[in-house]
């Protein structure tokens, strides 16, 4: 039997995953002396702390967490779907985790190069694979396949919580000092980091930008968008209305980010991104 294994990155909580057949593992998320796990916090409590000075910091799932939920599936063949390598140690740690058991042989981490929307579109696909009686080798086919297949890009509100997160190229970094204009970042190539994709002076003006750039990918029935938002959801409302008065066919999807993601990328923040079905 194929188990599929993934974390919060996804947006899912544990129950919720469990719920459709998979499991998702939370990373973890500080603030001053509060610790929690990822999407099981209070997001009032967590956005009223960030307003009074708080500092949110993330990392990666507890490795005994991950190593439990293998040996839970014991003689499963194992897809362990992580978040992408580089921007945070969940890949690594996945990795580790499946070292540590006595036969690892049938557990495969795959670095999905992606977070949050396409990431989860992923997990969902990969699942509906396996309830249709894929084998996992083809399962992992077409995870390998797809994950070249999707961009990413991050409209941030408050550039020193990426700044803060070490997740900048060096060029990207320097923008901290432009405070007053709207950076659109972009994954590397690689997937590790962020870097600047354009500066721009509004939000509208940074979605415009986007917009244009997607129309050079002709998106549409192919292609599913995510709009996802750090408490910003007219924002979103008003991008997922762009977007489809701009590609007719195409579907877009608003999620919420979880502390982990308002945590990197800090409140207000609009992450954009789509992958081909």
């Amino acid at each position: 039997m194929v188990q599929i294994i993934t974390d919060s990155s996804t947006l899912y909580t544990p129950d919720e995953a469990k719920a459709l057949g998979f499991e998702s593992v939370p990373l973890c998320v500080n603030i001053g002396d509060f610790e929690g796990r990822d999407l099981l916090i209070d997001m009032d409590d967590y956005y009223d702390r960030i307003r009074k000075g708080g500092i949110p910091k993330s990392s990666q799932p507890p490795i005994g967490d991950v190593v439990d939920v293998y040996e839970k599936y014991e003689g499963h063949e194992i897809i362990n779907i992580s978040m992408a390598d580089g921007l945070s140690g969940t890949y690594q740690s996945a990795c580790s985790a499946k070292e540590m058991l006595e036969d690892g042989s049938k557990v495969t981490v795959i670095n999905s190069k992606t977070l949050c929307g396409p990431h989860r579109y992923m997990v969902e696909k990969a699942q509906k694979m396996k309830e249709a009686g894929h084998s996992a080798k083809e399962i992992i086919e077409w995870l390998e396949n797809i994950k070249e297949k999707s961009e990413s890009f991050l409209i941030p509100q408050d550039f020193d919580f990426l700044r803060r997160g070490g997740r900048l190229t060096p060029v990207a970094a320097a923008l901290g000092s432009v405070l007053k204009l709207k950076p659109i970042m972009t994954l590397t190539e690689d997937c590790k980091r962020l870097d600047k994709f354009a500066v721009k002076r509004t939000m509208k003006s940074a979605v415009d930008t986007v917009i244009s750039h997607l129309k050079t990918r002709n998106l549409d029935s192919r292609h599913i968008l995510y709009i996802s938002h750090a408490d910003a959801l007219d924002d979103a409302k008003k991008i997922m209305a762009q977007m489809k008065e701009t590609f007719a066919q195409l579907e877009v999807k608003i999620l919420e980010l979880s502390p982990v993601f308002v945590a990197q990328g800090g409140p207000k923040c609009v992450a954009i991104q789509y992958i081909e079905r």
